[in-house]
C-alpha cells in the first residue's frame, strides 16, 4: 500500500513556543467517556471496513485468477462487479457483457450462482445467462463468504470491547473507541490514575510524544489554516490507535482469505465511510478531527450518506450546487426555514462533519427474500408452484446456515408478494412454532398462500412473485419435557427400594413429602432454568431485544437458588414449617415480590411462563407418586384457588376434593 503523503512528524522536536500547551484540551471525563462507546465523546474512534469489488474478488479467489487479471460478474445480459484492473480498459457496470468483451477481450466473465428446479442447493451453471425464464439468481455464495469476514473481524478484536455492526454483505462499521482506550491507558499510564483534586473536568497532561508515524496511511492533511507543527492531541493519538487497529484486521482479512479491504477511520460513521472509499483499493485513510473540515470542503454533499437521495436533490435545487463548500456560508436559520427545523438543523451539521449516530453491534438478519421477475411472464398456478418450490429451497438453505435445524433462530411469518401488471398482491401467513420448520412446511405454506391470492381472480399472467420469511427470534434450545422428570420401569424400582428405610410416614401430609423431595437430583430447579426471552428483530443486520433484562449464566444460578434454597439449604425441622405456616407466621425464607406465586407450595416466580413450567413440573410428581402407588387416583387441582396457608385439615390421600376430578389412566 502507498501512502498519500510520505511520513513526517506532526510536529518538529523543537517547536515554536505558539504552538505549545501547558496541558490537553481534553478532560478525565472525555477519556472515561471513551470507555464506554459515547457517541458525543470528542476522542471517538469509529471505522468503516468495505471490501474492494467484493463479488469480483469472490470470483477471483475461488476461481484462482491472478489479481491483476481483468474479471467481471455477470448476472443475464449485465454486470454487477468489476475488479479494478477491468476498469483500466474503461469498464463500468452500465455495459453490457458484449461491449464488455470489445473493451478487453482478455476478460473473465463469470456469471452468478443460479437455482434451478429440482436443484438442492445452487450452483454455477455453464450458459446460465441463456436461462433467465428458468434458472434464479443466488447470491449465497457471496453471503457465506461475508459471514467468515464478520467472524475474522471479531476474532480480531477483544470479545469484550468491540462493538461491530455489518451494513451490508461487504461493508462493516466498528466502533474501535473502548478498545483505544485499554491501549491507551496500557502505553500511557499516567492516563490511568484519578483526575487531580479528583475533579473530572480537569484537563488530561500532554501527550508525551510530539511524533507520529502513520505509515502507509492515508493521512487527510490539514489544510493551511492549521499547519502540520502544531503539537498532537489525544485526539490524534486515539485515531492512530485506530488506524493500527484496523491496519491489522485488514491483514487478517487477506492472510486467511485473501481478500484486500479498504478502510476509513475518524470520530463518526459518515466521516468514516466517506474515508474507507477515498483511497480504494487497498488503503485505508485517516480523518483526523482538526482535518474534517479541509476533508469535506470540495465533497460533493449528494455523496454523504443521507443526503444522496431526494433530500440532496432538493438541497441542490434550492441552492444550486452540490458542493460543500458552497453549502457552508447558508446560515442554519435559513437552512431550518426551507427544511424544516429537524431536517435543516442535520445538514448544518453534518456538512460540518458532525454527526453522533451509535454503531449497532446487531449482525443478525431481519427477513430473508428470493424473488424472480418472469420473462415471460407465467400462466398458470403450476408454474408459480414450480418457482414456489425454487424460492423455498433457497430460503430454507439460508435458514439452516441461521440456526433453524438447532431451533437457534426462527422465523414467525412467511409473505408471498405476487405482480400483474400494475397490479400487486400480498398475503401472509403465521409459520408454526410448535413443531419443526423444514422445506415441506415452507413449501405447503407457500402453495396455500399463492392458491388465496388465485382465488381472488385477475392474476395472470404475473410478471414477478416473491417469498420472503420474517420476524426472527431466537430459539429456545435445552427445554425438557414431562418425561425427564419421570423415573419408570426398574430405575423406579431401584429407586423406591433404596428408599424404603427412610421411607416418610403415610400418615404425613402430602405438602411436607413433596417438599421433602425437592431434595433428590430430580429437583425444581431444574426445571425453572431461566430461557432467553426474545422479540421481534426491529433493525435489517442486528437483533435488538427490548425490555428483557438478559441474565448471565452466575445470575441464572443465583435466580435458581432463590426459588429452592429454601427447601434444599434448610434443615429437617425447617422443612416442615415450610408451606405450613399459619396466617400470621412469616416463613424462614420470605418469598420474592411478584405476582406470580404457586398455589400448592407459595413459591413464587418472575414471570408466567415460569409458572406453567413450575405447575408442569407438579403435575409430573404426581404422575410420579401415581406409577409408585398405582391404586391410588391422582388428584388434579381445578380452577378453583387452592391455598396452602389454609389451617384446615385436608382430606386424606386418594380422597377427591372439592373442585377436583379425578384422571383415569388406562
Amino acid at each position: 500500500m502507498s501512502s498519500s503523503q510520505p511520513f513526517q512528524p506532526s510536529s518538529p522536536l523543537y517547536g515554536s513556543e505558539a504552538g505549545r500547551r501547558r496541558k490537553s484540551r481534553f478532560t478525565y471525563r472525555n477519556l472515561a467517556h471513551l470507555a464506554t462507546f459515547t457517541t458525543t465523546c470528542p476522542l471517538r474512534v469509529v471505522a468503516h471496513v468495505d471490501l474492494d469489488a467484493f463479488y469480483a474478488q469472490c470470483e477471483q479467489v475461488r476461481l484462482g485468477v491472478a489479481a491483476d487479471q481483468p474479471l467481471a460478474v455477470q448476472q443475464w445480459e449485465g454486470l454487477i462487479a468489476i475488479n479494478y484492473p477491468s476498469r483500466k480498459f474503461g469498464l463500468t457496470r452500465m455495459i453490457t457483457p458484449t461491449e464488455a468483451k470489445k473493451l478487453c477481450p482478455h476478460i473473465i466473465l463469470q456469471h452468478v450462482a443460479t437455482w434451478k428446479e429440482g436443484d438442492e442447493k445452487w450452483q454455477y451453471h455453464n450458459g446460465a445467462a441463456k436461462n433467465i425464464a428458468t434458472h434464479k439468481v443466488s447470491l449465497d455464495p457471496y453471503r457465506m463468504e461475508s459471514r467468515k469476514i464478520l467472524a475474522c473481524i471479531k476474532e480480531s478484536l477483544p470479545a469484550n470491547l468491540q462493538k461491530v455492526e455489518k451494513a451490508g454483505t461487504d461493508e462493516f462499521y466498528l466502533d474501535l473507541s473502548a478498545h483505544v482506550h485499554a491501549i491507551l491507558l496500557e502505553r500511557y499510564p499516567e492516563l490511568a490514575g484519578p483526575a487531580p483534586y479528583d475533579d473530572p473536568t480537569e484537563c488530561l497532561p500532554l501527550p508525551p510524544s510530539t511524533v507520529l508515524d502513520w505509515q502507509a496511511d492515508a493521512v487527510v492533511d490539514l489544510g493551511s489554516e492549521e499547519a502540520e507543527d502544531m503539537d498532537p492531541d489525544w485526539d490524534d493519538f486515539a485515531i492512530l490507535i485506530g488506524s493500527e487497529i484496523v491496519r491489522n484486521i485488514r491483514a487478517v482479512i487477506w492472510e486467511k482469505l485473501k481478500y484486500t479491504v479498504s478502510g476509513g477511520i475518524a470520530q463518526n460513521k459518515i466521516l468514516a465511510k466517506l474515508g474507507s472509499a477515498h483511497q480504494k483499493p487497498n488503503q485505508q485513510t485517516v480523518i483526523r478531527n482538526r482535518a474534517v473540515q479541509q476533508f469535506l470542503f470540495d465533497f460533493k454533499f449528494t455523496k454523504i450518506r443521507g443526503l444522496g437521495g431526494k433530500l440532496g436533490d432538493q438541497v441542490a435545487s434550492i441552492y444550486g450546487s452540490e458542493l460543500v463548500k458552497d453549502l457552508l456560508p447558508v446560515p442554519l436559520e435559513q437552512l431550518k426555514q426551507k427544511l424544516g427545523d429537524d431536517t435543516g438543523t442535520w445538514v448544518y451539521q453534518v456538512i460540518r462533519g458532525m454527526e453522533a449516530s451509535e454503531v449497532n453491534a446487531r449482525t443478525h438478519i431481519k427477513s430473508m427474500l428470493s424473488a424472480k421477475s418472469f420473462r415471460p411472464s407465467i400462466n398458470t398456478i403450476e408454474q408459480a408452484n414450480r418457482w414456489l418450490r425454487i424460492f423455498v429451497a433457497d430460503i430454507f438453505s439460508r435458514l439452516v446456515e441461521e440456526g433453524v435445524l438447532e431451533n437457534k433462530r426462527k422465523p414467525k411469518i412467511l409473505n408471498l408478494q405476487h405482480r400483474h401488471g400494475g397490479q400487486v398482491s400480498s398475503r401472509s401467513t403465521q409459520l408454526p412454532q410448535g413443531r419443526k420448520l423444514d422445506e415441506t412446511v415452507l413449501f405447503d405454506l407457500a402453495k396455500g398462500v399463492m392458491r388465496q391470492i388465485v382465488a381472488e381472480g385477475n392474476v395472470w399472467p404475473c410478471s414477478n412473485i416473491s417469498m420472503s420469511v420474517s420476524g426472527f427470534e431466537e430459539g429456545i434450545v435445552g427445554n425438557m419435557g414431562i418425561s425427564s422428570f419421570l423415573v419408570k420401569g426398574d430405575e423406579a424400582k431401584a429407586l423406591n427400594t433404596s428408599r424404603e428405610p427412610s421411607a416418610i410416614s403415610a400418615t404425613e401430609r402430602p405438602d411436607k413429602r413433596r417438599r421433602v423431595e425437592l431434595q433428590a437430583p430430580i429437583g425444581i430447579h431444574k426445571f425453572l432454568a431461566k430461557t432467553e426471552t426474545t422479540e421481534e428483530h426491529d433493525d435489517e443486520f442486528g437483533a435488538q431485544i427490548t425490555g428483557v433484562d438478559r441474565l448471565t449464566a452466575e445470575d441464572q444460578e443465583a435466580e435458581v437458588r432463590t426459588h429452592t434454597d429454601a427447601v434444599a439449604d434448610s434443615s429437617p425441622h425447617n422443612v416442615e414449617t415450610i408451606g405450613m405456616h399459619g396466617n400470621n407466621e412469616r416463613p424462614s425464607h420470605q418469598a420474592r415480590i411478584t405476582d406470580y406465586i404457586c398455589k400448592r407450595c407459595n413459591i413464587s416466580v418472575d414471570t408466567a411462563d415460569d409458572l406453567r413450567s413450575h405447575e408442569d413440573w407438579h403435575f409430573a410428581k404426581d404422575l410420579q407418586d401415581e406409577d409408585r402407588a398405582p391404586t391410588k387416583p391422582l388428584a388434579i387441582v381445578g380452577d378453583k384457588k387452592h391455598t396452602l396457608t389454609s389451617t384446615k385439615k385436608k382430606p386424606a390421600r386418594g380422597k377427591v376434593e372439592k373442585g377436583q376430578t379425578k384422571l383415569a389412566f388406562g
